[in-house]
């Protein structure tokens, strides 16, 4: 605006903004690398081009317990009406085969002379209502089959056999939507992120796991393995290789009591793949580390399964994790709003590998996180020192402000008086 109005020449004006857009540095964010796990333990992956589709009506029933739940409502609903429309057509056909329409119902006065084959079928509403009464066995009693035709009482048995088939498919098939092992993992909650810190003197990758439920996991174990994108020497590309990471537990069967949040462990060492991974390097990888909880559940028995994953932004060098679980009155009692809150801790900046071979590095490391302690606690100190001088000294002016002179008149007598208050 100023340019325009002459007052600032235009030249100086671009000048000045091409000076400030080479000053800022031009920071172009690294693509994200889309999860192969998603934070809830939903898998990221499409099947696509899939030719042979008969083989998911092979295993029909397994099919239906994964579809969503509106679709097997409404496979459940037509399931049923379909079969109840099929044999009433199929019971119409026998009345009107056997020339039961025109008759009248069981209680007229022609009852005597005419048997039917079922009593007040006299159209196809009746058959549907009966149709239902035989499959669902209500037996109003209205509507009966009697003995005269034999093909009634075979329809009659292929009813009962279909209905009871699709019964026994469509409420199994609800019981296992409804138990599903993945149900009880929507209580199995893992931390936001992962950290990296000394532990024992090692480089250690941690995570915590929690049960929000009372009820516990039976021989609950955790697997732990990473996925890259990795180059064989051949050329060979293979966007999905994972490693396996081992998990270090002092139990030798690798089993875990879930009676508590707990903090899992691995060692970074020789054998992980984080191995030659500095604070640096680990900004820049592309790798995901997944994370597997199985066990048994210990109302139901059935095994379940809870997942999620962490990416390089995900974990947090240099940080542990803060104590959640307290005694309190002769219980434990653990807060869950400090699950995956962390704390900075002293932690050396490069690799394991560089860690083993020079291990004057840690020491080094705590020495100078010691001496920051240390002048933080005395920066601290006397700080306190300060404030409570300076406490002092104002409480001593507000003394001194409060304290009244003495006063003293004349009295008639020519006495003299002092007050003081």
């Amino acid at each position: 605006m100023l340019a325009r109005k002459s007052i600032i020449p235009e030249e100086y004006v671009l000048a000045r903004i091409a000076a400030e857009n080479l000053g800022k540095p031009r920071i172009r964010d690294r693509p994200r690398k889309a999860r192969f796990i998603a934070k809830n333990g939903a898998c990221n992956l499409a099947h696509k081009n899939i030719r042979e589709q008969g083989r998911f009506l092979q295993d029909i029933f397994t099919t239906l317990v994964d579809l969503k739940w509106r679709h097997t409502l409404v496979i459940f609903t037509m399931s049923f009406l379909c079969s109840w429309l099929f044999f009433a057509m199929v019971w119409w056909l026998v009345a009107f085969a056997h020339g039961d329409m025109d008759k009248p119902c069981v209680g007229s006065e022609d009852v005597s002379k005419w048997k039917p084959c079922i009593t007040c079928v006299r159209s196809f509403t009746s058959a549907f209502l009966f149709s239902i009464e035989v499959q669902v066995t209500i037996g109003f009693g209205g509507r009966m089959m009697t003995e005269e035709c034999p093909i009634a009482i075979s329809v009659l048995m292929l009813q009962n056999i279909v209905g009871l088939i699709i019964n026994a498919v469509m409420l199994g098939c609800i019981f296992m939507k409804t138990a599903q092992a993945h149900r009880r993992a929507e209580t199995l909650i893992f931390s936001r992120n992962a950290v990296i810190a000394v532990r024992n003197g090692r480089l250690c990758f941690m995570f915590r796991v929690g049960d929000l439920r009372k009820s516990m996991i039976i021989n609950a174990s955790v697997r732990i393995q990473v996925v890259r994108k990795t180059t064989t020497p051949e050329g060979e590309v293979i966007p999905i290789h994972q490693l396996d990471v081992p998990v270090d537990n002092p139990v030798e069967s690798n089993n875990i009591f879930l009676v508590a949040p707990l903090i899992i462990s691995h060692v970074i060492d020789k054998r992980s793949p984080l191995y030659d991974l500095s604070a640096n390097d680990l900004a820049n990888q592309d790798l995901e580390i997944i994370v597997i909880l199985e066990g048994v559940v210990e109302t139901t028995g059935i095994t379940t399964q809870a997942r999620t994953s962490y990416i390089s932004e995900e974990i947090l060098w240099g940080q542990r994790f803060v104590p959640i679980v307290t005694e309190e009155e002769g219980t434990y009692a653990v807060d869950y709003s400090k699950f995956g809150n962390t704390s900075k801790v002293a932690a050396p900046r490069c690799s394991a590998k560089e860690l083993d071979e020079k291990p004057s590095i840690l020491i080094q490391t705590l020495q100078k996180s010691e001496l920051s302690h240390q002048n933080s606690l005395r920066k601290r100190n006397s700080m306190r020192r300060n404030n409570s001088i300076r406490r002092n000294n104002s409480m001593r002016r507000n003394n001194s402000s409060f304290i009244v002179p003495k006063v003293q008149f004349m009295t008639p007598e020519g006495n003299q008086n002092t007050l003081e208050s």
